[in-house]
């Protein structure tokens, strides 16, 4: 049986290993990049979403592409891509009348993928 230290906090809870909790709460992600990690995974919830961040993740595509792919309107997958963007997920290019989309960097892609692992494994 685990023996339970009574040493105290800040916060008034007692801790089994106070060296650890220290050493884990001096790395702990602060409330407001806590929440935006949140609300990153938040915009990923969207099974929509995952599904263009897949696309994206294998070519550079347009709206009227991935409407296509997905079996949507134009105009849904715009509202989408306009969340994806307001979060850094997604980056777009003009070229000409059409706007093509890609992964906003390798960070997107790596979570994507490890996501993808740990959703597929049995």
């Amino acid at each position: 049986m685990l023996e339970v230290r009574e040493q105290q906090l800040l916060s008034g809870v007692a801790t089994a290993r106070r060296d650890e909790v220290e050493g884990v709460g001096g790395r702990l992600l602060d409330a407001r990049a806590a929440a935006r990690v949140a609300e990153t995974f938040k915009v990923l919830g969207d099974a929509t979403r995952v599904r263009i961040v897949h696309a994206l993740s294998l070519a550079e595509l347009c709206t009227c592409d991935l409407a296509a792919l997905l079996g949507i309107s134009e105009p849904a997958v715009s509202h989408h891509l306009r969340t994806l963007r307001q979060m850094r997920l997604v980056r777009f290019r003009r070229q000409g009348r059409l706007v093509y989309y890609a992964l906003d960097d390798e960070h997107i892609r790596h979570l994507f993928d490890d996501s993808l692992k740990h959703a597929t494994e049995p």
